[in-house]
């Protein structure tokens, strides 16, 4: 056991399993707990959260809307790498992380809190998301991981925990609860029990945000989004704010079916996990930033951003979003990203997302160049030579090989 805390930090959702921790805390350790819930869009949780902290006798609370940071600080800057992990994935659990990290440890020293807390499991991601922040901005922090402490050793437990401590016990967590939900302005992700068995579809019941693409809209729907210096600034010609757009787009692509994934991932702690993610706005949004980069971006410039582009949504993907290493290939992005200014026209249509056209006062794509018709500006003649030099290694080689060494 550790030593005793007096005040300890909790990231604190208002579920069972964290109104659990809230108690543990309070009569392992001895220590006032401190809650702190994030609102970063994850629906109407919030103030439900209050109430159950206040039954629960929690010293202070910390109820905060970072919905505007979240998007503005943490989702554009990774959208302007085009950033998936594995190839598909999105990374919407993975970025919500270090803000509530952050906020955390800011509260701690506020308070003079001398440790912080989180729900997440042993088996999981989270636990090192949550800690490699923690350490990155307060390296002589306690912290403390009930998961990886107490001697629960199931559901049966906590529940059991839960009566003998008077907490409310929502009605479907006596059985196994489907699927475990996870949810931000981003996206929702669901994992676990239902979807375990990665050869059995998942139930209809696992998707929330967005309608299945057949009983979409019949029809397409056309949008426009205005993009400058890398990011989104408005939506069909209107300015909006980072998470007001976001929010806007995850409307559109939720009516559309747009942002469905079931993928099978590699966790960083060395197993392979299903889950299945719901990202309709991120989804319209990674079609339309390449789109724009299309006709900004140099040739060189776009192709080493999607070489990086892996090493980047691994560093994200497994926490290190305060090291180094991200944040020197973030000021690469950024630089990247400077002509990235214009707008992209997209169409919505059963679960598919496509580019209509784009233009940029910054475009770098020359009609007169790549026309078919008669120019002015391309000597065709001058690729011959161009073709023997890119040729003349490979010829070089040939003609050994032709010796049949």
């Amino acid at each position: 056991m550790n030593a005793p805390s007096h005040a300890t930090v909790l990231a604190y959702s208002g579920g069972l399993d964290t109104s659990i921790i809230l108690r543990w805390l309070q009569s392992h350790y001895q220590s006032s707990v401190i809650t702190f819930t994030a609102d970063i869009g994850q629906g109407d949780e919030i103030e439900p959260a209050r109430q159950k902290a206040v039954t629960m006798g929690a010293s202070k609370i910390y109820i905060e809307d970072l919905r505007e940071e979240f998007v503005r600080e943490y989702v554009f800057p990774m959208f302007r790498a085009n950033t998936l992990y594995e190839g598909v994935y999105l990374l919407g659990t993975s970025i919500a992380r270090p803000l509530i990290a952050k906020r955390q440890i800011e509260i701690a020293k506020d308070t003079n809190a001398n440790a912080v807390c989180h729900g997440a499991t042993g088996k999981g991601n989270d636990q090192i998301r949550f800690e490699l922040a923690y350490y990155a901005l307060n390296p002589n922090v306690q912290v403390i991981a009930p998961w990886r402490e107490w001697d629960f050793k199931g559901r049966n437990d906590m529940i059991q925990f839960a009566e003998q401590n008077q907490i409310i016990i929502p009605k479907d967590k006596y059985g196994d609860a489907p699927f475990s939900v996870d949810s931000n302005l981003l996206h929702i992700s669901a994992e676990g029990k239902v979807l375990e068995d990665p050869s059995i579809p998942a139930p209809s019941i696992v998707y929330s945000r967005t309608n299945d693409p057949k009983d979409a809209p019949d029809s397409p729907e056309n949008i426009v989004i205005q993009f400058k210096k890398g990011d989104p600034v408005a939506l069909n010609q209107k300015e909006l704010s980072p998470a007001s757009l976001l929010h806007a787009l995850n409307v559109l692509g939720g009516k559309h079916g747009i942002g469905r994934i079931d993928m099978v991932e590699n966790r960083f702690v060395g197993m392979k996990s299903r889950g299945v993610y719901e990202t309709p706005g991120g989804t319209i949004l990674l079609t339309a930033h390449r789109a724009i980069e299309s006709i900004t971006l140099d040739r060189e410039a776009a192709h080493l951003k999607d070489e990086i582009m892996p090493k980047y949504a691994h560093m994200i993907y497994n926490g290190f979003w305060f090291a180094p290493e991200r944040e020197m290939l973030q000021a690469l992005i950024d630089k990247s990203q400077e002509p990235v200014t214009g707008s992209v026209t997209l169409q919505l249509y059963k679960g598919n997302v496509s580019v209509v056209s784009r233009e940029s006062p910054f475009s770098l794509y020359s009609p007169e160049h790549v026309t078919f018709e008669e120019d002015e500006v391309y000597n065709q003649t001058d690729a011959q030579g161009f073709i023997k030099l890119q040729a003349l290694r490979l010829r070089i080689l040939a003609e050994r090989n032709l010796k049949k060494l």
